[in-house]
């Protein structure tokens, strides 16, 4: 049952009506369980370039930058979980129909899906360009075969139908967290090989087999730096374009708001105050988790990480492991990403239907073979995922939620010209400022056809 009724203005509203939602809906996720699947969600295949990232900001903005990022989702879990518990709604897209009527579910089911379906993409790109090299270091080869299980399009379709599809299947989110823990344990050892690697590879790098050796880093960039001027750029403009294309992938990287309601429908004592914390710890995790490893890996090198340790040995055992490790780890992502679109999906085509099978399944298997298809027709979809980065991610974490909170919070609670409601405006204001930024340093760079100072697979 879906109680929409709004506050009444009374003062102690928020923890009655919270008592009141949770006996409304059955969860039966632990506490644990739904930190792990956030944490799943939250992190992303942005991680292998985090630390060539630092290497165009310097050590310390690039911390200012991701602590901001992060202080800024956990606010803006707060107003997601606040807007939702006055109306009752546990739905991304009905709090956008309560704000903005049939236009706001409308927008906020198209960003949620086209953001997780850049971000499925991500994810099965990895395995396109990865699984061959893991399959080939364990045959012991140091070039490429020409069989078929060196293709990378054949082994996504593979890896989709017999380990992601049927988990995508699950009935509840809640039974992934055995997986998304499962998940975080290999990024947790892939953390560990960074550390590990970056006191026992030389920089310069020496380089194995036939690499160029102007892929190698040069002398003078062996010492960490904590601001960055890149010496390539041609002026102060440039600069900044190259700081600002930072901020997407942090923002991109912390994005795991359609996920938020899910979990909390399905979370076991629910109360705003118990879904925060989890919100808390899980942006806290992948807080340290992706500076140690953007830190250990740029006083190694900056690169995209996985390809830059094939330079120093392709069938080094402990790299393949890790390779093996990420794998796993976006491979079982994958799954978790795809039922925030689902859910979006049967909000906006099949409002107030019951669950059924059917659906459940058609809308699962439709979705992996468009992600699928994508990855096999399109050879690089870097700029597709810099449009969706800079316009879905702001919208998530910025936009939807501070103008929902304002839509939905009662004036006579919190009047406009309250201070939570005009820092939600601010905060609003801020989303859009980032994603024109964004946009026009992205339109800029396609306009003068420089070459991308940020890499991707």
């Amino acid at each position: 049952m879906e109680l929409q009724k709004l506050s009444n203005g009374n003062p102690h509203h928020d923890a009655a009506m919270e008592e009141g939602y949770a006996s409304c809906f059955e969860g039966k996720t632990s506490f644990g369980m739904s930190v792990f699947n956030l944490s799943n969600a939250i992190m992303g295949s942005g991680i292998l370039g985090l630390s060539y990232a630092m290497s165009n900001t310097g050590i310390i903005l690039f911390l200012i930058l991701l602590t901001c990022i992060a202080s800024l989702s956990c606010y803006s879990i707060h107003l997601l979980l606040r807007s939702a518990g006055v109306v009752g709604i546990r739905a991304y897209e009905q709090l956008g129909f309560r704000a903005f009527g049939q236009p706001g579910k409308i927008l906020a089911g198209i960003i949620i899906t086209l953001h997780n379906i850049g971000a499925m993409s991500s994810y099965i790109f990895i395995v396109k360009y990865e699984l061959p090299l893991v399959i080939q270091a364990f045959l012991g080869q140091t070039s490429n075969s020409e069989g078929w299980y060196m293709n990378g399009n054949y082994l996504i379709i593979i890896v989709t139908v017999c380990i992601i599809l049927p988990l995508a299947l699950m009935k509840h989110l809640g039974y992934l967290g055995y997986t998304s823990g499962f998940s975080l344990s290999c990024m947790v050892f892939f953390l560990a090989a960074v550390i590990y690697k970056k006191f026992n590879i030389a920089c310069p790098l020496e380089v194995f087999g036939n690499y160029s050796m102007n892929t190698a880093i040069q002398e003078d960039t062996c010492t960490a730096k904590f601001f960055t001027v890149n010496q390539e750029v041609r002026d102060e403009l440039q600069q900044t374009q190259i700081t600002v294309y930072t901020i997407p992938i942090l923002a991109f990287a912390f994005v795991c708001h359609p996920e938020v309601l899910p979990i909390y429908t399905e979370l076991s004592n629910p109360t705003k105050r118990r879904m925060q914390n989890i919100g808390n710890v899980s942006i806290l995790g992948m807080f340290v988790m992706y500076f140690l490893t953007a830190i250990f890996g740029y006083l190694t090198f900056y690169a995209e990480l996985l390809h830059t340790y094939s330079k120093v040995d392709l069938l080094d055992t402990l790299i393949l492991c890790v390779r093996l490790a990420v794998l796993v780890a976006v491979t079982l992502t994958v799954p978790v990403v795809l039922f925030p679109i689902r859910r979006a999906l049967l909000q906006l085509l099949f409002p107030g239907k019951p669950f059924h099978w059917l659906r459940h399944i058609s809308i699962a298997v439709c979705l992996l073979f468009a992600v699928n298809l994508l990855v096999i027709l399109v050879p690089n979809i870097r700029d597709i995922f810099g449009i969706t980065g800079a316009t879905t991610a702001p919208s998530l974490i910025f936009i939807l939620p501070g103008l929902f909170y304002i839509r939905i919070i009662p004036t006579d609670e919190e009047p406009m010209n309250s201070r939570p409601k005009i820092q939600a405006a601010c905060f609003a204001t801020v989303g859009f400022l980032f994603m024109i930024m964004s946009l026009t340093f992205i339109i800029l760079d396609w306009t003068n056809g420089d070459k991308r100072s940020l890499g991707g697979h």
